[in-house]
């Protein structure tokens, strides 16, 4: 009984992190046409979360399910209203994630680090699903994310870009079709240059040679030239940074080399070889954008990498256990929730309160009283 009671003190907490008309959603998206087995969309998302976000298998669920008086239903029709709860969760995903929430309001550039990683099915050597996500640096919050199969790429014309970003990108991003997509919509960019990828011209448009413009450098000291950037007919004018990796870096830039050459089969070009020795970024930022704050800026990228490792960690992202693709999307899709309200509860707890969460109208009252948020 005390443990009942403390599930649904746990769950009133919870639901004030939830979007508004979370439950309407539900019926409208589908997910609840009918309410056999379980009364309502808040008890259907509370035997979701026990699969989703504790791990229960299907069958497992559905015995904690009964016992706590959510639902009565099989793991075989547990698992059919996960299907059709593809898009709740999506809905769910999404708002939690910032869509229709006015985060393009502030007048500061906002920084933004997009890239993506994979999921697979089980029994798989390969990728199945690749999840495209976007995060803001400024609060490591999501603000983007698109899940497709093995054959979507990864690039920035899938991401929707608004002017004055700064959008931050991997050698992967680091395409002219992509660069241009940014660009045109008023954005810049700090990406990981790669000469295959990303051909670069001078003033007069001639070929540029980046090592033979970084010899020079010594460790400690950064470079920066102006290039530009063709594609379909236009130039995109920026500028080639360079640093020289110390002589540790430099030996494991070179290991990871011989590393995929080796399970690739194939042999490490001198040029490349030569390029171990620096780290290359292109950047369409203006002038104003010192070189050390533009490569600042890319260094911090890393902070995606760690969402991802906290993704796969703490919410299991990283390994599908379901094999069709209306199941397995919807269970991405909650991950995805899941991962994203914790993010919202991390956020609230920074001003953490005696009683262990924010009390509704206490936002507008500060703001009526001219009191300045803690």
């Amino acid at each position: 009984m005390n443990a009942s009671l403390e599930g649904l003190e746990n769950w009133e907490v919870l639901q004030r992190f939830l979007p508004k008309g979370w439950e309407d959603q539900a019926r409208m998206s589908g997910a609840l046409r009918r309410t056999r087995g379980v009364k309502d969309p808040a008890a259907l998302l509370r035997v979701l979360m026990i699969h989703l976000a504790q791990g229960c298998s299907l069958a497992e669920t559905a015995v904690r399910a009964q016992q706590a008086g959510l639902a009565n239903m099989s793991s075989v029709a547990l698992f059919k209203r996960l299907r059709a709860s593809e898009s709740w969760l999506l809905w769910l995903a999404q708002q939690l994630g910032g869509a229709g929430q006015g985060i393009w309001a502030s007048p500061q550039r906002i920084v933004r680090a997009i890239d993506a990683t994979v999921v697979s099915e089980p029994g798989s050597t390969g990728t199945d699903w690749r999840l495209h996500y976007g995060l803001r640096l400024a609060d490591l919050r999501c603000d983007f994310f698109e899940l497709t199969d093995v054959r979507g790429g990864e690039s920035w014309k899938r991401v929707p870009v608004q002017p004055g970003e700064i959008l931050l990108g991997d050698r992967v991003y680091g395409r002219p079709s992509g660069i241009a997509h940014v660009i045109k919509a008023k954005a810049d960019v700090v990406v990981r240059f790669t000469p295959r990828l990303l051909p670069l011209v001078d003033g007069q448009e001639r070929v540029c040679d980046p090592l033979r413009q970084a010899r020079s450098l010594r460790v400690g000291k950064a470079g920066s030239w102006p290039t530009q950037v063709q594609h379909e007919g236009q130039l995109f004018p920026g500028r080639l940074l360079a640093v020289r990796r110390s002589a540790e870096a430099t030996r494991r830039e070179q290991k990871r080399l011989k590393r995929e050459a080796s399970r690739d089969g194939r042999v490490i070009s001198e040029r490349s070889w030569k390029a171990a020795e620096y780290v290359l970024i292109w950047t369409s930022l203006p002038d104003s954008f010192s070189t050390e704050l533009a490569l600042e800026y890319y260094r911090r990228r890393w902070q995606i990498e760690l969402a991802f490792k906290r993704m796969k960690s703490l919410a299991g992202l990283g390994h599908l256990p379901k094999k069709d693709p209306t199941s397995a999307r919807a269970w991405l899709y909650g991950k995805l929730f899941v991962s994203l309200l914790a993010e919202h509860m991390i956020e609230a707890a920074r001003a953490l309160s005696p009683w262990g969460y924010d009390l509704p109208g206490t936002a507008q009252s500060l703001a009526r009283n001219r009191v300045p948020a803690a």
